[in-house]
């Protein structure tokens, strides 16, 4: 059960009720706060729309921080809006394997994102084998957007924790089809 409460567009003075736009269970926690919301909601915009790092391998890197951190939202809303971008579902098993240090299909690149994603919400930071890598093949913009997006997810993470956000009904088929690890 979520530790504050969930906000419909009436319960927001009418010049908020923009930020409802898209009514997901995080946004009608995050409401309580309109101020916070807008400013959490203008860095996942530049994330998901402005940023022109590939979204696949966007999506990848915050599907990795969902599934270290085992959090359910996350992990579920991001299968679906990783689809919409371009993300397989052998993509998201081979996410999987790599995680639990089996070899995948994934090309080179995709690894190594989800290698950052991983030293990132683990270790704080990227290693250097990781960003030699990835500098080598990324222009520093998206080397920059792609800790950025890292570093969000994994403060979204926390969000999501904290104020206990629940899954909702819409999204549970995906964590039915990827089960996050007990």
């Amino acid at each position: 059960m979520a530790r504050i409460p969930s906000l419909d567009p009436a319960d927001v003075a009418p010049e908020h009720r923009d930020l409802l736009a898209r009514p997901i269970a995080l946004h009608r926690a995050l409401v309580n706060s309109p101020g916070a919301l807008r400013a959490f909601g203008a860095l996942g915009q530049y994330i998901r729309h402005g940023s022109t790092l590939d979204p696949r391998l966007r999506e990848l890197a915050i599907l990795q921080v969902g599934y270290l951190a085992r959090s359910p939202y996350e992990w579920s809303h991001h299968i679906k809006i990783g689809h919409d971008f371009g993300v397989t579902d052998a993509d998201i098993a081979g996410l999987i394997a790599e995680t639990e240090g089996r070899a995948s299909a994934l090309d080179p690149r995709a690894r190594t994102v989800l290698a950052a994603a991983r030293e990132i919400t683990t270790d704080g930071a990227i290693g250097d084998a990781s960003w030699t890598t990835l500098a080598a093949t990324l222009s520093t913009e998206h080397m920059v957007d792609l800790v950025m997006t890292i570093s969000f997810y994994c403060a979204v993470i926390r969000v999501l924790a904290s104020l206990h956000i629940e899954v909702e009904p819409d999204y549970m088929p995906y964590l039915e089809r990827f089960p996050l690890p007990a």
